[in-house]
């Protein structure tokens, strides 16, 4: 069996910078434990698998090489670069098992603005001892939502200079840390961390700014807002809250495209 595997760059217009995704289109789906040791073999974050449903819609499936996500944004860009141009289409519709419908529709500059569902944090009832020992830096306030802490800092340059002991932050399994502040030449920054799940840093989060998208405007009473992540790669994101939708837009860059065989 041969399957066509594409690697892209998102949440960046230039190679070498956003976060790299493979995404692999499938006619019909493959077994978990085959999805998954192809995730791995990759040892990219993220693998997006997408199958196309009956109605013209697709199902999309992601793997980090360990495990399956449930919700992963910038593979989700990524897959969305591959099917538009694969399928002369300027809109997807995907379809996931554990937050729904997630629409991307590729705007006329080439960037691509992907419409999921609000995922807020709240404030933590308890803050694990895990999780402050493995920060450097203590944070002014901790929140959470389902995929993550969220550790909220005082400037950007606490957050660019936050060094995370892996060890401690996995034991947080199954949630991962997210650190931010806001920041003078974006709205906020962020980092995040998933030594659980992934990997001790991951390079762009789109998943993670359906709850970073709307605290920050609540914070400064606007919807629309400017966001970086401060990873080595790092990458730009522009959020719009709504009711109960985040849109994030950004770019994506081909790096490669080739053949698995099987």
């Amino acid at each position: 069996m041969k399957l066509t595997i594409h690697q892209i760059d998102a949440f960046s217009s230039e190679l070498f910078k956003g976060n790299y995704a493979a995404v692999i289109p499938l006619e019909s789906w493959l077994s978990d434990d085959l999805m998954l040791n192809i995730a791995a073999e990759n040892n990219v974050s993220e693998t997006a698998f997408t199958c196309q449903l009956a109605d013209g819609s697709f199902a999309i499936r992601w793997f980090s090489p360990l495990m399956e996500i449930d919700f992963c944004g910038h593979a989700t860009l990524a897959a969305a670069y591959v099917l538009c141009e694969q399928h002369n289409i300027a809109q997807v519709c995907f379809s996931a098992e554990a937050v729904g419908k997630l629409i991307v529709n590729k705007k006329n500059d080439g960037s691509f603005a992907m419409t999921f569902p609000k995922q807020p944090p709240e404030e933590a009832e308890h803050i694990p001892d895990a999780l402050l020992a493995g920060l450097s830096i203590q944070p002014v306030k901790v929140l959470k939502n389902r995929q993550a802490y969220f550790a909220i800092y005082e400037s950007a340059k606490q957050v660019e200079s936050l060094i995370t002991d892996s060890a401690q932050l996995k034991k947080l399994a199954p949630l991962d840390v997210v650190a931010t502040a806001a920041s003078v030449e974006y709205d906020f920054i962020s980092r995040y961390f998933w030594p659980a799940s992934g990997g001790d840093e991951d390079f762009v989060t789109g998943s993670i700014h359906t709850g970073l998208a709307p605290y920050w405007a609540e914070q400064f009473g606007k919807n629309s807002l400017s966001a970086y992540q401060a990873s080595q790669r790092g990458g730009k994101l522009y959020c719009e809250v709504g009711d109960t939708t985040v849109t994030l837009t950004g770019h994506a860059v081909r790096y490669l495209k080739g053949t698995i065989y099987l």
